[in-house]
């Protein structure tokens, strides 16, 4: 058995403490008609919520499967000590003041890692926790009002804030939540394991997430695994940024692939969709809770109105949403049905002609619903229920009911904003199994979310949990590049050099040479860098214009096509960020990335090189050369060989310069890694 099952499932509950919170959870659980018992434990108190309180836990009748600790810090670790020795299910921690306050109050890490103690095996939720909603089986831990009901099926919610799940279950968009817990600072128990007991419920059909910090690496890519094995997809909504992941600030990966950029790579990698607002994340849950996920994001979308097809289509811009033009066999059928005053096409303005006409509404919106249509999307906005009626309105219901048995394609009914959306309306589609989505903007989100969900997960390799390190040693240019080459990246001829031997070292070498001073960070901006330098004269005057005595001479490369970064990270997140950029002392200007989780594989750099803007460079812009691109992904491939051996906290190359028969690197640097 699953060790959160008893708590998660209880057939008896108990709450300790004498607070209003606790008598809310009682009154909760009453409201949402749980048929187990329930005890209250208060030492003085003679009834909460209706319940006559037992003056200790050690009086409790059998070993509660769950139990909400509503009383202080310190005696929250008593009461965790007790129930623990007495074998209960499992407790849901109130309290506040452990190590989410460790910086205002000198006890709290002390207090949690007591807190751990006291718990053993005993699953823990918090502490700093609100609980959970478990809308299946009728159970409340939570110290609060919400919004939900009992439902027979629905999408999982798992928050690492109690007040953005709490207006969570306040959504009046028509989709059923079967659970939500909020996890507090996973002091023991944290949001992957909760999102696998979840997964593991039938009733549940997809997972959402609110994360502010992944809580272990290796357990979130587990919980991938897990959803994939199900094949119950998992969006989350990622907020945050780390530090850590950008303390390096002598590269430019480091503040190109900052937090943000490795969960992007790493949601990416694991098949898991991500969303970008609260409205997105629901919209997407509602999308996958009653279609599932999309084989493509090429949508029909119909509606009555000009203004709403051209929205539509400009909402669109900017995601991977494509309307396919009309064939000729669904222009003959439309052309029929609506006649010759309508333009066909797709977004696709039917106008009013049919409006009421429940055969010919059918008829239009099943002939948008080719094999290459992933889901159809009809527009249409509710009038307001207190002052208007909506008879027509449902009809057009009906039509999209009809269309999407005879078609045999999933077809969605979108209002333009969420008002005009009513939850009623939403909850009887969803019932007859028609897809209600409130809001453009979120809708085509979850859209071109829901195409991407589990795309990735099957195919790629697995990700690599790297060990816990901290920035070490920052080797200089020849060290890093020496270590590089170790491992297949190609680099230019060169020698260090003190300057009074730069003469006679320069003499073993090709003219046009590079010169660069050693120990500068940011050679380019410190006037450390020469190129071009074509005569034992030159190189000793640009030896003696720089603020060093020590250099790196070394042969200057020719034919470049293009310039890339090639840098690997340590996120504390999200492992080992790839990023692949365009190179250069513009790096940063251009902004033209792209970040990926490693390991990477070859078929997958070479997609990635075509997703740059300075991709079409590489494949030869307008008649130039083309990069040997082959050669550009033995180097990220060397790099990443490194990486996997070294375990270092930064690599950098850049540029690498790609040319019509190789790609070098002209430049690098790694910081090593120490183990925390």
């Amino acid at each position: 058995m699953d060790r959160l099952q008893r708590l998660f499932q209880p057939r008896s509950i108990a709450v300790v403490g004498g607070g209003a919170w606790c008598a809310q959870v009682i009154l909760q659980c009453q409201k949402m008609g749980f048929a187990g018992a329930m005890y209250a434990v208060h030492p003085s108190r003679d009834d909460i919520a209706g319940i006559t309180p037992l003056r200790d836990v050690a009086e409790l009748p059998q070993p509660p499967d769950a139990v909400f600790i509503g009383v202080n810090r310190h005696a929250t670790i008593e009461v965790v000590s007790q129930l623990a020795r007495m074998g209960a299910g499992g407790a849901v921690c109130f309290a506040s003041g452990f190590r989410e306050a460790a910086h205002e109050m000198a006890d709290g890490d002390d207090l949690q890692t007591a807190l751990l103690a006291a718990a053993g095996d005993m699953p823990v939720l918090g502490p700093n926790c609100y609980g959970f909603l478990n809308y299946l089986d009728g159970v409340a831990l939570w110290p609060d009002q919400h919004g939900g009901e009992r439902v027979e099926s629905g999408v999982a919610l798992v928050m690492q804030s109690s007040n953005v799940a709490i207006n969570m279950t306040m959504q009046m968009r028509g989709l059923p939540v079967a659970f939500v817990a909020t996890v507090g600072n996973q002091a023991q128990t944290g949001l992957s394991e909760i999102g696998q007991a979840l997964l593991a419920n039938p009733k549940v059909t997809a997972l959402g997430l609110y994360v502010e910090g992944i809580d272990d690496l290796a357990a979130f890519v587990d919980l991938a695994k897990v959803a994939q094995t199900m094949g119950k997809p998992i969006v989350a909504l990622k907020v945050g940024r780390s530090e850590q992941a950008q303390q390096a600030a002598i590269s430019h990966t480091a503040s190109i692939a900052g937090s943000d950029a490795g969960a992007d790579a790493l949601l990416a990698r694991l098949g898991i969709g991500r969303a970008t607002s609260l409205s997105a994340l629901l919209e997407t849950l509602k999308l996958l809770h009653v279609v599932g996920p999309l084989a493509s994001a090429q949508i029909a979308s119909l509606s009555c109105s000009g203004g709403e097809a051209s929205l539509m289509a400009d909402t669109a811009i900017g995601t991977a949403v494509s309307f396919p033009p009309l064939q000729p066999a669904q222009r003959d059928v439309l052309r029929a049905v609506l006649g010759p005053l309508v333009a066909l096409s797709n977004p696709l303005d039917y106008h009013t002609f049919i409006w009421g006409d429940v055969e010919a509404m059918t008829a239009t919106y099943a002939a948008m619903m080719t094999d290459e249509i992933a889901l159809g999307v009809v527009v249409l906005d509710f009038p307001r229920p207190d002052k208007c009626t909506s008879p027509d309105w449902d009809l057009v219901l009906e039509a999209v009911g009809r269309a999407q048995v005879q078609s045999g394609r999933p077809i969605a009914v979108l209002s333009s904003v969420v008002e005009t959306m009513p939850e009623a309306v939403a909850q009887g589609l969803v019932a007859k199994g028609v897809l209600p989505m409130c809001g453009m903007p979120e809708a085509l989100e979850a859209i071109n979310v829901a195409a991407t969900v589990g795309v990735r997960s099957a195919a790629a390799p697995a990700v690599f949990v790297p060990p816990d390190v901290v920035a070490g040693d920052v080797l200089n240019e020849a060290e890093s590049k020496a270590a590089l080459a170790a491992h297949g990246v190609v680099v230019p001829l060169s020698r260090r050099v003190a300057m009074k031997d730069l003469a006679k070292v320069a003499r073993d070498l090709s003219y046009p040479l590079v010169l660069k001073g050693e120990g500068i960070a940011h050679k380019t901006e410190a006037g450390a860098v020469a190129v071009g330098l074509q005569d034992e004269a030159a190189l000793l005057d640009a030896a003696r214009s720089m603020p060093t005595e020590a250099f790196l001479v070394e042969e200057m490369i020719a034919d470049t096509v293009a310039e890339l970064l090639i840098g690997v990270v340590r996120d504390p997140a999200h492992g080992y960020v790839l990023t692949v950029a365009a190179g250069g002392v513009l790096t940063e200007l251009l902004a033209d990335s792209v970040n990926m989780t490693v390991p990477v594989e070859r078929q997958e750099t070479r997609a990635t090189l075509t997703r740059l803007r300075i991709g079409r460079v590489l494949q030869g812009y307008r008649g130039g050369p083309a990069a040997h691109i082959e050669a550009i992904i033995d180097a990220v491939m060397a790099v990443q060989s490194y990486v996997l051996a070294e375990t270092p906290f930064e690599v950098e190359i850049n540029p690498l310069l790609c040319g019509p028969t190789q790609a070098i690197a002209v430049d690098a640097l790694i910081t090593t890694g120490d183990p925390t």
